[in-house]
């Protein structure tokens, strides 16, 4: 399993010195940003978490080995190539053994981080249930990651793309408990509040990390969520992107796109019709989730 695994110098001196070290996935860089914003996010984000006192570990499959960690070479590649591979567990092995190039999802950055020994993740948004899903089916494989894989994901909770209510409802079964930062509130992502509240409200890094540690001591695998709602100068108005949202979700049913293009697609809708301000929104709550992963990291540090 280990043979797998490729460190960077930075990561490996961090590794070897018991520092704490932030995961990062690479979709955001490949499917979920356009170049060169991509790319100079992911550079930004990965200081915030240095200047935090962590050390940063995006992670990309690349060559036929899971890189954990990337330099600036990498890190362009996976920003400009047109033929990344979107990977979450399913594709992992294939990626994998084919040596392709793959940015991990968060179901595939989680599986990579415990691997690696990292328990804390940082990412945008985490999938969900979509909406329509009682006749679809369609629920996101992060949502199974997040009942079995024990890395704690700090996330701006989920997209109003989805259907929120029911992803808390399967996360709930799952035994995924949910905590929200600096409010009782889920937060939707582009929006502080999607009006439904989180299981447990945990402002301080410190209480977060000894929640996380006391579930994971009691034997009790699985995730958590740390939602961190995006800052307030930065959110969109509720009622604007619900609508912006309602407007994508009919153009990519007429335009028949289904699977894992529908993101991608609504993402890049959504940038349009906001003219840009949700890229805004986005790169603004990536980097406010960095400096909570990265202070919960210097936490359980200290916690283990």
């Amino acid at each position: 399993m280990q043979s797998f695994l490729l460190f960077s110098p930075e990561v490996a001196a961090a590794r070897n010195a018991g520092l704490p070290v932030v995961a990062l996935e690479s979709t955001i860089i490949s499917h979920g940003m356009p170049y060169p914003q991509n790319v100079q996010t992911a550079r930004e984000v990965e200081q915030i978490i240095r200047d935090a006192g962590a050390v940063p570990a995006t992670i990309a499959i690349i060559d036929g080995k899971i890189c954990i960690g990337l330099d600036d070479e990498q890190l362009e590649r996976l920003g400009t190539a047109p033929d990344a591979i979107k990977v979450s567990r399913r594709d992992l092995a294939y990626v994998l053994s084919q040596k392709l190039l793959g940015a991990t999802t968060v179901a595939a950055t989680m599986i990579c981080a415990e691997l690696a020994g990292i328990e804390v993740f940082v990412t945008g948004g985490i999938g969900g249930v979509h909406r329509g899903a009682e006749t679809s089916f369609d629920i996101s494989a992060d949502l199974q990651e997040l009942a079995q894989t024990n890395v704690a994901v700090v996330c701006a909770g989920v997209k109003s793309i989805l259907d929120i209510g029911l992803t808390l409802e399967y996360l709930e079964t799952n035994g995924v408990p949910v905590v929200s930062v600096g409010q009782p509130g889920f937060p939707a992502f582009f929006t502080r509040e999607s009006g439904f509240k989180a299981d447990f409200q945990l402002d301080a890094p410190e209480a977060q990390a000894s929640f996380i540690r006391t579930k994971w001591q009691l034997g009790l695998d699985g995730g958590v969520v740390v939602s961190n709602p995006v800052p307030a100068e930065s959110a969109m108005p509720k009622e604007e992107i619900d609508r912006i949202t309602e407007q994508a979700l009919g153009e990519a049913e007429q335009q028949g796109v289904a699977g894992k293009l529908v993101t991608p697609f609504l993402l890049a809708r959504i940038k349009e019709l906001t003219e840009g301000r949700s890229l805004v929104t986005n790169i603004a709550l990536v980097k406010h989730n960095a400096l909570v992963g990265a202070r919960l990291a210097v936490a359980l540090s200290g916690n283990a």
